[in-house]
């Protein structure tokens, strides 16, 4: 067989696969696409909310935090900021290659979320917060790798390794409270 035919010997056609190919308005959504594009952009807006949030509410635990002897808790506030920060744009950028915009609009992140912001000013309530946020998330992204599962892999190995970080992130958070 040469590289011409339509059928190649693994069994993929591979013409149908380049005249489907032509959409190049759809991206990387290719006709095989087997998820259900409008559910996932939605749990991955929600998702990208959640990540907003936490951002927000471990950067105002880091600036409010003080004392010398909360150094270490402040530092990990700050750290998990960025990593917040890192899904965030890991989300965006999949809710860009499956076609769909990825929502900022500050006034529906609260709303959106699945974790909630938090004012506290005792360092050990800031703690736990985090850590129910942390455990929120973690749910979360559970449920939504086991809704799309096989469908969308490459949304489900990006959830997985989010939800392996919030889990890092939540052990960090317990071993803080005293």
């Amino acid at each position: 067989m040469s590289d011409n035919t339509p059928t190649q010997a693994s069994g993929i056609d591979t013409a149908a696969i380049r005249a489907a190919a032509q959409n190049m308005a759809d991206g990387p959504v290719t006709a095989g696409y087997k998820g259900d594009r409008e559910a996932v952009l939605k749990m991955l807006n929600d998702a990208l909310a959640t990540e907003l949030v936490c951002i927000n509410r471990y950067k105002r635990h880091y600036y409010t935090v003080s004392g010398r002897a909360n150094s270490g808790i402040k530092a990990e506030f700050l750290e998990h900021a960025g990593e917040e920060e890192k899904h965030a744009d890991w989300l965006a950028e999949r809710i860009v290659q499956l076609n769909g915009e990825p929502d900022f609009n500050p006034a529906t992140l609260a709303a959106r979320s699945h974790a909630e912001y938090d004012e506290s000013m005792e360092v050990q309530s800031m703690v736990r917060s985090n850590l129910i946020a942390e455990r929120v998330a973690i749910e979360a992204y559970r449920q939504m790798i086991e809704r799309i599962g096989d469908t969308d892999p490459v949304t489900t190995q990006l959830l997985v390794k989010i939800m392996a970080e919030e889990e890092e992130h939540a052990d960090d958070m317990r071993d803080l409270l005293e």
